[in-house]
């Protein structure tokens, strides 16, 4: 059976007690720790040791970072020209670590070479380093560094690229998360806490996919049945391009046909844009709403009275089917008459489930309710879309 293979990156000097006891920590739990100082790292005789350190980095499932006082040994150039800097900057708002690449410690080249592999890495600090990297964000800006001493940094010299490293980490699009610890408990209590929650999410999404798949399935023979029915039952001379519309179009008639409306067949049949569509349907705006609870975002598309509809369709997914109904209105009378009602009258038998339903409540109630019912639960994200400027993708972002 194969172990978790955890890479443990640090400098080793400052940090060799904290690294002895967190490999036993690691194994007690069943992992496999890859750490230098160990010999677990095959040191190529044929390369250099910076080569092979990154070199080992790609066989590592996770990698857990730790920064200390030091900033350890400078990297050799031949290991460094392996980056793709460039690439690295765009994963960054911090790029101030990458504008002087002969300064990158081999500890940093680990780090950026895991990233560059997407490989999961967890990172903590020492509370001592974080709160000086605190006191030198607030000061970096007036000129007076060089004349500052660090308590928690070893070497004077060595301040400004171990902070702008902890910036450029701090800064990322993602996998930004810096644990401040003091002592090793600190660190165990994290990465227990994390692994069991990840681990869960892993079994939720496998349950997610294996419910997709029964739904595709079952999608996938309707279709087909669809598909019978209306090549048997349509004229012969635009039975070709019917059938392409029923095809193209079964999601789009089957997400508007949810919609509550006293004329609905009139709007599928209309020629309207997709911004006076949804104001037919009276949607004034689209809400996307991220909890934390491990379910991926909610699309709401809330009334002007404040009631909403929900949707099973992620916000890309709704994008498209904005864009199908651009081509859909423009078809000939006749082929979307017979595209509209072939979809219609099966989906209204549908065992599979509208991918839209409407709730009679207010929305903020509604997510007030539904973060009280889960434990833990709170809102990420609330992202806005107006109907006005969705098909231009414009969207407004509002953290809750």
């Amino acid at each position: 059976m194969a172990l978790l293979k955890v890479f443990v990156s640090s400098t080793c000097y400052d940090l060799n007690i904290v690294r002895g006891q967190l490999r036993a920590s690691l194994q007690a739990l069943g992992h496999e720790p890859v750490m230098s100082d160990y010999n677990d790292v095959l040191f190529d005789p044929r390369s250099h040791t910076h080569e092979s350190c990154i070199k080992e980095i790609a066989n590592a499932d996770v990698v857990i970072l730790i920064i200390g006082s030091r900033f350890g040994g400078t990297a050799i150039p031949k290991a460094v020209n392996s980056l793709d800097i460039d690439s690295l900057k765009s994963m960054s708002k911090g790029n101030k670590i990458l504008e002087a690449p002969n300064k990158i410690s081999i500890t940093q080249l680990e780090i950026f070479k895991a990233i560059e592999s997407s490989i999961p890495i967890f990172t903590f600090i020492d509370s001592k380093v974080l709160h000086d990297h605190l006191f030198y964000e607030k000061n970096k800006d007036k000129g007076i560094l060089d004349s500052l001493e660090f308590p928690s940094i070893e070497k004077k010299e060595s301040a400004v690229f171990i902070f702008e490293f902890i910036n450029f980490l701090r800064l990322r699009s993602k996998n930004n998360s810096l644990v401040e610890f003091s002592r090793l408990a600190d660190i165990e209590e994290y990465l227990r806490k994390q692994w069991s929650a990840l681990f869960q999410r892993l079994l939720f999404e496998q349950r997610i996919m294996k419910s997709e798949s029964r739904r595709l399935d079952a999608f996938s023979e309707e279709l087909k049945d669809i598909k019978s029915l209306i090549l048997s039952s349509i004229s012969v001379g635009q039975a070709k391009e019917v059938g392409r519309g029923v095809l193209r179009y079964r999601r789009l008639i089957d997400f508007l046909n949810n919609f509550i409306h006293p004329n609905i067949q009139e709007i599928l049949l209309s020629d309207i844009s997709w911004e006076e569509l949804l104001k037919c349907l009276d949607i004034k705006e689209l809400k996307v709403v991220e909890l934390n609870s491990g379910i991926r975002p909610t699309v709401y598309l809330v009334k002007t009275d404040g009631t909403f509809y929900i949707t099973r369709y992620p916000i890309h997914l709704i994008q498209n089917i904005a864009n199908e109904w651009k081509t859909f209105k423009n078809l000939a009378t006749p082929v979307k008459q017979e595209v509209v009602a072939a979809l219609t009258e099966n989906l209204t038998n549908s065992s599979i489930g509208g991918p839209v339903s409407y709730r009679n409540k207010q929305l903020e109630d509604y997510l007030r309710e539904r973060t009280e019912s889960t434990e833990n639960a709170t809102i990420i994200t609330a992202t806005t879309i107006s109907p006005n400027t969705m098909s231009d993708s414009g969207i407004t972002t509002e953290e809750e």
